[in-house]
């Protein structure tokens, strides 16, 4: 994938970038294996809204995707590489030999022709085979990881993601995530070898507002800016300070840093070293 850049004909597009979609070799979906699913738009079934900045947006049809990659020992080939309104990878359409298709994430590097294989015994060297983490050797690049066996690849899966396996022990595999997080998963969950494609997908700038209207994101206001009664940070003369020990939410709650995950969540025991925050990870420091 390349980045393209616009000349500065409006205001909008001097700094404005986007991908090349070269990689793309059809527009049009495969018609079976799309649906439409509605977009509750940041309202409940009442209409109120329940999450705010959400709403208008382009219409999506959405791409149903292999992400369990449970086919298996029946040799699949890339039919296709499209792309997809619904995330910041591309998808590729694979033709099994049984004649059914099906969409997969688009690993770096898989080209249209390329047959790929899921299963216990797939090559470990071929980009795109899907097989469990205990077939595959320590080093290697993974993507689509599965937190419980069967139920599909929930993890690494955004563009330019990738794990690698560090350690195996008894029941468990190490890998270490995109986070910088040290995990533990069970020997026999799926993961698929490769990193996922369309790498330079973070490099891409917006450019302009309307842009992020276009994918169903409204306006976003600071509370500094607000009156006391819409937000904490609201109120006082001329650029005042938001007059508490650290930013909060507009219902009140720490923000900006505060922690958000359960402290006696069960899966705390399946991590072995937790990500990098964000303050040690610009202050260089070390992970505690």
């Amino acid at each position: 994938m390349g980045i393209r850049f616009y000349r500065p004909y409006t205001p909008g597009s001097r700094q404005k970038s986007g991908s090349d979609f070269a990689e793309i070799t059809r527009n049009e979906p495969e018609k079976s294996l799309t649906v439409w699913i509605h977009r509750a738009k940041g309202r409940n079934n009442r209409g109120i809204i329940t999450c705010r900045h959400r709403g208008g947006g382009h219409k999506r049809l959405y791409r149903m995707i292999d992400f369990r990659r449970d086919k298996h020992n029946i040799p699949a080939q890339v039919v296709e590489i499209e792309y997809d309104p619904n995330r910041n990878a591309r998808i590729a359409l694979l033709q099994y030999q049984d004649g059914e298709k099906r969409y997969i994430l688009h690993p770096e590097g898989l080209k249209v022709g390329t047959v790929v294989i899921a299963g216990p015994n797939s090559p470990v060297d071929n980009i795109g085979n899907a097989l469990p983490l205990s077939n595959i050797p320590e080093g290697t690049s993974v993507h689509n990881v599965e937190l419980t066996p069967g139920r599909g690849g929930q993890m690494v899966r955004s563009a330019g993601a990738c794990a690698t396996i560090k350690a195996k022990e008894g029941e468990f595999v190490t890998l270490q995530l995109p986070s910088g997080e040290f995990r533990k998963f069970r020997k026999d969950c799926y993961a698929t070898i490769g990193q996922v494609g369309n790498i330079d997908a973070r490099n891409i700038k917006i450019g302009k507002a309307g842009r992020n209207r276009w994918k169903g994101r409204r306006p976003q206001v600071r509370g500094s800016v607000m009156n006391p009664v819409d937000h904490p940070h609201g109120g006082g003369e001329g650029r005042a300070p938001i007059g508490r020990s650290g930013p909060v939410t507009p219902w009140g709650k720490p923000a900006l840093g505060a922690k958000t995950r359960k402290k006696k969540k069960l899966s705390n025991s399946l991590i072995v070293r937790r990500r990098r925050s964000s303050s040690k990870r610009r202050r260089g420091g070390r992970n505690v």
